[in-house]
């Protein structure tokens, strides 16, 4: 009976540990791979579409990520561990996978559920099969522990949770709201970037007869009409980022400076300016994230292009919360014809991207 209740006793110990681990691995990979980025990029992607403002979800992101830490601190001592911790970190995990299942109807299961942050991505399915095998293991410790073993010291709980949330609000300090940052582009850069110039515009002919009567006789003219085979102008929403972004064919992207898989798409993308004749112009809007890295990014591409920096929040805001790195959108006049977006499904191809940008506007409507 003793030697049943030791080894009951370590898998209670084994499963303290691995909830602990859970709970502390949550709160760090929200904080990476900087706290200024992770934590923007978790309250414009993950917060702001559930409804709160951007002060609100600066504010619950730092406090849920302290409890998250705080909770994997408390799972491995022994004060109100019984009669409160093991409830709240079962009803943490329950909140999240009642969310979690409400996205997956909603909007399937598509993208990163930010459970992990950028550490360890995972879908919102597998996210609601991991907090379920949690709660499970909760459960269990919960049945198998004692509350005589509960320690009733509540000041211990108390500094251990608003330590916590004070580390993240000092790791990840509240950001002044920035404005955003505009880098001049030497002129000569414009005038180099395109040896070729913009897509040269398809223009077909049409040709009407017109009869003139003239002292009783009737004289026929050809009258030649020029047709340009595009779509008609329009305001993409971008012009206040780059003047010409509505003026014929524009890619417009949107990277990370630190990102490889945005260095690999800006590479391909100078691939196709090389081979293509009249490839359309390419516009780039950065991050502020690793902004120093830049000019490593356009050697990596093996080009440089006119770009604007701005701030995290911004950034995602213009993108589109909903979207992900690297961002590449197709415009002609203003008219947005393809955009690719992540590193998944919506992922930028560059074959088809090559063919795309080769039709005319008859051809791809």
């Amino acid at each position: 009976m003793e030697k049943k209740q030791e080894i009951t006793q370590r898998f209670i110990l084994v499963s303290r540990i691995l909830l602990a681990i859970l709970f502390l691995l949550s709160a760090v990979a929200k904080l990476y791979p900087s706290p200024h980025f992770a934590l923007t990029t978790f309250e414009m992607k993950q917060l702001i579409p559930m409804g709160f403002s951007e002060t609100s979800a600066a504010y619950f992101s730092r406090i849920l990520i302290g409890c998250e830490l705080a909770l994997g601190i408390l799972l491995l001592q022994r004060h109100y561990f019984k009669r409160l911790v093991l409830p709240m970190s079962f009803l943490i995990l329950l909140i999240f996978s009642v969310h979690l299942t409400y996205e997956i109807i909603a909007t399937g299961n598509s993208g990163n559920c930010g459970c992990f942050g950028a550490l360890l991505p995972m879908t919102p399915l597998q996210a609601v099969i991991k907090n379920v095998i949690a709660m499970a293991i909760i459960g269990w410790v919960y049945w198998k522990s004692s509350v005589s073993e509960d320690r009733l010291n509540f000041s211990t709980v108390l500094s251990i949770t608003f330590a916590s949330i004070l580390a993240v609000f000092l790791v990840g300090p509240m950001a002044q709201k920035t404005t955003e940052v505009k880098e001049t582009i030497e002129e000569e850069l414009l005038v180099t970037e395109s040896p070729t110039g913009s897509v040269d515009t398809l223009v077909h002919e049409r040709t009407s007869t017109t009869v003139i009567e003239a002292g009783g006789k009737k004289i026929e003219t050809e009258v030649k009409e020029e047709i340009k085979d595009e779509p008609k102008p329009k305001k993409s929403g971008f012009k206040s980022y780059f003047a010409d972004i509505d003026n014929g064919k524009k890619v417009l992207c949107f990277f990370a400076p630190g990102c490889d898989h945005c260095k690999e798409t800006a590479k391909e993308l100078t691939q196709l300016k090389k081979q293509l004749k009249g490839f359309p112009d390419i516009r780039i809007i950065f991050m502020d994230e690793e902004a120093n890295l830049i000019p490593t990014f356009f050697e990596f591409a093996g080009s440089k292009y006119p770009y604007e920096i701005i701030d995290v929040a911004s950034f995602w805001r213009v993108l589109g919360g909903a979207k992900d790195t690297p961002g590449v959108q197709y415009f002609w006049n203003g008219n947005l014809i393809k955009e690719y977006d992540g590193i998944n499904e919506r992922a930028y191809k560059q074959a088809e991207f090559k063919k795309l940008v080769q039709k005319t506007y008859s051809e791809l409507k």
